[in-house]
């Protein structure tokens, strides 16, 4: 009976005008930066960061999160209409989608990828209600030590799952765990690399590191590379499915359903890691396997419905845990600390409000996703027509405004340069900013668990180890990283990073 009561909360709470209407735009603003590529989700939260600040905690989670699960749904109308996704975990829709766009079926690509993906994150969305209590109850009975252990886990897992060198990885990861560190130290107070600057003594701003390392590094690649368009369908036509196509894509979507629920909660990006592997599933397992890559209706359902299932139980670890998946959920750390939020599993008893008052949103802005993406394809087109020669400026005036008002210090604004410099030279080196981002936000947990956990036990380090369940967390972070650097693992690795970055 809680779980009926929790939910009535849930749809009070998402159901006022406000809270409404940013969901709206949250699943608006994500379509939009998911139909044009080079921006993404990542750089759009980051720089909207700063006017969340002024709302109401619950509104700005709804908002930030319709922007996440909304670009999943507007990266697949590029990739099916100009085969340039404009998102990573919709290129692999670009296959057959936009194979299906050149046969003139472009209408029913884009249902099937609307349809699939409201489907799939409807599913998601049940998931974190029925696990992320239960889960957060086991939570609680955790020690320090154990929490330790789980940080050491989230942040050696999202070196395992990331794309490109280990190494490069790993190291992105201890600087992120360097900056995390700038500022007075929590317990004793004492100044650590502030180089006796004022303005570093309460630490890195979040906001600045996250709209430059993600905002500006992004626009400054993206400016160098340059991003040609030509959109090949003009008219989008037949907007709706025959029975016939229902029964070919039922399956698919099940199927990728399930894949996207379960792997959406590991670190990492794990909505890319879904539609990958649907895509390779659906391929093994249909009766026609040379259809793939030529227009198949399954290789556009079943990553779809992934990439988008994914989307919704990657909150599982944010809510319960107060561990990020991935950057994204990082950035919603950020935005839950920013209100003066702990994020863990206090949330759900302590903010019972915004926690089922978001999980409720999930299923509205899906709603509002199918209505947005099927009959606005006019007007997403023609935004894909905007010279980004317009458009970065525009973007990174906005960000850098935004993050001044916060504290109306011009340091904001320099740090902004500063990481979005850095962003860009570690994009040169092969190295991805967002183990950084995680690095920097669970850098303070990992310390604030390590002393807890040795200040109980007197300064016996082995208390990791002698707890069964700290010691197991601890062999699976062990696990991960062996997998990691396999000769066959780290090959497939730089494979997938060329291929994004390219």
């Amino acid at each position: 009976m809680d779980f009926f009561s929790n939910l009535q909360l849930g749809f009070e709470t998402a159901l006022t005008p406000v809270n409404l209407l940013f969901c709206l735009i949250g699943v608006a603003l994500g379509t939009a930066v998911g139909v044009l590529p080079g921006i993404g989700p990542t750089a759009t939260m980051a720089m909207l960061l700063p006017i969340t600040f002024g709302f109401d905690p619950v509104t700005s989670l709804i908002m930030l999160a319709g922007i996440y699960y909304g670009a999943q749904y507007g990266g697949s109308t590029t990739a099916i209409l100009i085969n340039l996704p404009g998102e990573s975990s919709a290129a692999v829709t670009a296959l057959d989608g936009h194979a299906m766009a050149k046969k003139g079926l472009a209408g029913k690509a884009l249902a099937i990828a609307a349809l699939g993906s409201f489907f799939a994150g409807t599913v998601g969305t049940l998931f974190v209600a029925l696990f992320a209590t239960p889960i957060s109850r086991v939570a609680l009975e955790f020690g320090p030590a154990e929490y330790f252990s789980l940080v050491v886990v989230g942040l050696v897992a999202s070196i395992a799952l990331a794309s490109g060198s280990t190494l490069k990885a790993l190291a992105t990861i201890v600087l992120g765990l360097l900056l995390g560190t700038v500022g007075q130290d929590g317990t004793s107070g004492v100044p650590r690399f502030t180089f006796g600057q004022f303005e570093l003594y309460e630490g890195l701003n979040f906001v600045s590191l996250a709209v430059g390392l993600f905002g500006v590094a992004e626009i400054l690649r993206n400016l160098e590379r340059g991003i040609s368009r030509d959109v090949v369908v003009k008219k989008v036509e037949k907007l709706w499915l025959t029975r016939e196509d229902f029964r070919r894509i039922r399956m698919p979507v099940l199927r990728g359903t399930g894949l996207g629920a379960a792997l959406g909660v590991l670190p990492g990006a794990g909505h890319v890691l879904a539609s990958f592997v649907s895509y390779s599933v659906e391929k093994r397992v249909s009766k026609h396997p040379e259809e793939f890559g030529k227009g198949a209706m399954a290789g556009v359902a079943g990553p779809e419905s992934a990439n988008n299932a994914a989307a919704q139980t990657a909150f599982i670890p944010l809510l319960t845990l107060g561990l990020p998946a991935n950057s994204i959920m990082a950035l919603l750390v950020g935005a839950l600390i920013i209100q003066g939020i702990t994020p863990g599993p206090g949330v759900i008893t302590d903010e019972p409000e915004l926690f089922w008052g978001l999980i409720v949103s999930f299923w509205i802005g899906n709603l509002f996703l199918v209505i947005l993406n099927l009959p606005l394809i006019g007007l997403w087109v023609k935004m894909l027509k905007i010279p980004y020669r317009w458009l970065f400026p525009a973007i990174i005036a906005f960000a850098t405004i935004g993050t001044y008002s916060i504290g109306l210090n011009n340091y904001f604004v320099y740090a902004i340069a500063f990481f979005g410099i850095l962003g860009y030279v570690l994009i040169k080196l092969g190295c991805e900013p967002a183990p950084l981002l995680l690095g920097f936000i669970l850098g303070p947990l990992l310390e604030e668990y390590l002393r807890r956990s040795l200040i109980i036990s007197r300064g016996d380090a082995t208390v990791f180890l002698t707890r069964p369940l700290s010691a197991a967390l601890l062999a699976v972070a062990a696990l991960a990283l062996l997998v990691a650097v396999l000769p066959s693992v780290r090959r497939k690795r730089e494979v997938v990073f060329e291929e994004e970055d390219g």
